[in-house]
């Protein structure tokens, strides 16, 4: 009603309420974009934060937002670029964003070894330059096809946050907590709960004078509250009771309980299966592949053949997910150009040993099973259109095969069929999983202990907030983890694969600027090299990129397993 307010006193009818899907905020009052450990979402990234260039995710195409216009490169060997800005943005607190501020920010990456991006920023970054209030001069190391793809949005995160000069020239950039934010998005910093549960943003009074404003010519609600009520049930029953307007990440058992329990509740499918299966990021198990027993690639395959894929699926999400055989998400725009043309590669692979690993029947099981279960009614009939919707396929689940490979390194059972490491030790492993956020991941965590523990290792799941769970994945301190690093939004999977070069790794414990994962590959290092030098839209960039894909399916750089099906229900 229009009298009615939310529990931080704006009109509730002036007020957005999101779910915060990070959960918890460890370090609520700290909004360093540098620094490990902070929580770039509940509105940080969404509304204070800008980028030089946006992305329309539906389409691929990047356009320019606090830029003017995209890149201009300036010499034929793409080694150097200007950027032009957009003139007339302002700071939150009034101070105009000019090139000082582009410059600034970057010349700290280059500067500051403190900050993790630094080891990025040398290997890429020459020299940065001001030419005028609105221009600025870039020169990188070497032929950079993909500058606005490199320093702009190309699926969520960036690596440039622009930094106001005038407000952190006067701070320890390693260790400034930036409180409050100095914003240069639509809106400003309003208030936050000490115990990190919700962040409340107000809409600029100058918001015609941000790339969004100036875009868009419209402006949000006045008030942008990201709360975080807890449990999947408590928030289920805020949804219920309209206290919140956007939830994000639910169970698809919770998706059918809001359709029954409310009528203004909807997702991207009004009916089953709810959920749009096209996120661009998956899910699956990464371990520290520098440490032992981990490093061995007969180890990685070992866990992947003792995944009761199926029964996985089931335990996650009810069955409605999309699996992927490859590092990248097995969304539309990916599948048809890597994961359906590279079946008959995935059929014919062997492990070293002449084993042939690949199962293309997942998605007419799943199918089957579903029918055997009396909810397939609406599932298509023709094998196209299964895998289309299950995917084309996944690894064999094949214990006897397993085995063999973990006792060719060394591996022994004991008299309980329990696996002992070379050194005659119980093997256990704990798989780090998101606790009360990025709830795909946080079971998926469970159903695939599961399944290693039937094969004899004794494995646990280990809920972690946000802030614990990327922490251990940037410094490298777990053993195995629930983590989503295979992100891709189209044919040119480059930028968000380069990462995982062997140049970016850093000794476990130390925060990774790349490659957190710590996979050392001369193989996988040599074709991103390759990869680097060709643009998007040269057709040696897929053959290549196919090529990079079988080679981390070979040496099993990380356990892909399902492409991401977000619930995200919105109360209308």
């Amino acid at each position: 009603s229009s009298g009615a307010t939310t529990f931080i006193g704006t009109p509730r009818n002036e007020t957005l309420i999101l779910d915060n899907l990070g959960g918890v905020v460890s370090r609520p009052d700290f909004f360093n974009p540098y620094a490990p450990g902070v929580d770039m979402g509940r509105g940080f990234h969404e509304l204070c934060e800008d980028n030089l260039w946006e992305i329309n995710t539906t389409t691929g195409e990047q356009y320019p937002a606090l830029a003017a216009e995209m890149p201009k490169p300036l010499n034929k060997e793409l080694t150097s670029f200007q950027i032009k800005l957009r003139p007339g943005i302002f700071w939150d607190d009034g101070v105009e964003f000019t090139s000082d501020d582009v410059v600034y920010t970057m010349q700290l990456w280059l500067t500051n070894d403190k900050l993790p991006i630094h080891g990025w920023a040398t290997d890429y970054l020459k020299d940065v330059k001001a030419d005028d209030k609105y221009t600025i001069t870039v020169n990188t190391t070497r032929a950079q096809p993909r500058f606005s793809k490199d320093l702009g949005v190309t699926i969520w995160d960036n690596r440039f946050y622009p930094l106001a000069k005038h407000v952190w020239e006067k701070q320890d950039p390693a260790t400034y907590n930036a409180f409050p934010p100095v914003c240069i998005g639509q809106y400003k910093y309003m208030k936050h709960d000490p115990n990190g549960n919700w962040t409340a943003w107000q809409l600029r009074d100058d918001w015609q004078k941000t790339s969004v404003g100036m875009i868009t010519k419209k402006s949000g609600p006045k008030y942008v509250l990201w709360n975080f009520v807890g449990t999947e049930e408590k928030r289920i029953l805020a949804m219920i009771n309209n206290e919140v307007d956007i939830l994000q990440d639910i169970t698809p058992e919770s998706m059918q309980v809001l359709t029954q329990k409310s009528k203004t509740v909807r997702a991207w499918h009004a009916g089953f299966p709810y959920a749009d299966f096209d996120d661009p990021c998956e899910r699956g198990i990464a371990f520290n592949d520098s440490t032992a027993p981990y490093d061995q690639w007969q180890v990685r395959w070992a866990l992947a053949l003792a995944t009761d894929i199926k029964k996985v699926s089931l335990g996650t999400f009810s069955g409605m997910l999309r699996v992927s055989p490859l590092g990248v998400p097995p969304v539309a725009a990916v599948q048809n150009v890597y994961h359906k043309p590279l079946v008959e590669r995935l059929k014919a692979m062997t492990l070293p040993d002449g084993y042939k690993p690949f199962d293309p029947n997942f998605a007419k099981d799943m199918a089957e099973m579903f029918k055997q279960q009396g909810v397939g009614a609406d599932l298509p009939t023709t094998d196209d259109a299964l895998v289309d919707l299950f995917g084309v396929g996944w690894w064999k689940y094949d214990v006897e095969e397993a085995g063999k490979l973990l006792e060719s390194v060394g591996f022994k059972k004991d008299a309980n069929g329990k696996w002992l490491l070379p050194d005659g030790k119980p093997w256990t492993i704990a798989i780090n999983a998101p606790a009360d956020f990025e709830v795909e991941s946080g079971r998926l965590a469970f159903a695939v202990a599961d399944s290693w523990t039937k094969f004899g290792v004794d494995t646990t799941a280990n809920p972690l907030v946000s802030g614990s769970f990327w922490d251990a994945s940037s410094t490298g301190k777990y053993q195995a983890g629930s983590y989503w690093p295979g992100c891709a939004i189209g044919a040119d999977i480059y930028p968000n694969v380069n990462f995982w070069h062997q140049k970016y790794i850093v000794e476990t414990g130390k925060p990774a600027p790349g490659n957190q994962h710590r996979l050392k590959s001369d193989k996988i290092a040599a074709i991103l090299d390759q990869l680097e030098k060709v643009t998007s839209d040269d057709p040696k960039n897929v053959e290549l990129s196919k090529d990079l894909l079988m080679q981390m399916a070979q040496e099993m750089h990380w356990i892909p397993m399902f492409g991401t099906s977000k619930f995200v229900p919105v109360n209308e």
